[in-house]
């Protein structure tokens, strides 16, 4: 992404990346729920701004290339709640389990 050594790849600030759409932007539902999960862990302690943002560079630049804002995100959110022991990484696949098994669909989950 870069060349200069002072800045790391996920370092844009100052460089040319073209023009800025101005056109509003309609956020997935998923998306809205992870702003709002940060809002509210944020604001319990669950971690600091300071937290996500090094949780978001650790992933690499591949990451960055490859998955959407959000995308990243969530990844970022989910390593700083299982760093403060809100959940281990068994019990979040454990859960991510039981919810596949409802269904690929939110109609055929409320069928429970």
């Amino acid at each position: 992404m870069t060349d200069t050594p002072e800045r790391r790849w996920h370092d844009m600030g100052g460089q040319d990346a073209g023009p800025v759409p101005m056109e509003g932007h309609d956020f997935a539902l998923w998306e809205k729920r992870i702003d709002a999960l940060m809002v509210l862990c944020g604001g319990k302690g669950l971690f600091t701004v300071d937290g996500l943002r090094r949780a978001l560079e650790d992933m690499g630049e591949e990451a960055f290339e490859k998955h959407s804002y959000y995308e990243r995100w969530i990844a970022a959110t989910n390593q700083n709640l299982i760093e403060a022991g809100v959940y281990t990484l068994e019990e979040l696949g454990q859960r991510m389990e039981e919810v596949a098994a409802r269904g690929p669909t939110y109609g055929e989950a409320q069928g429970d």
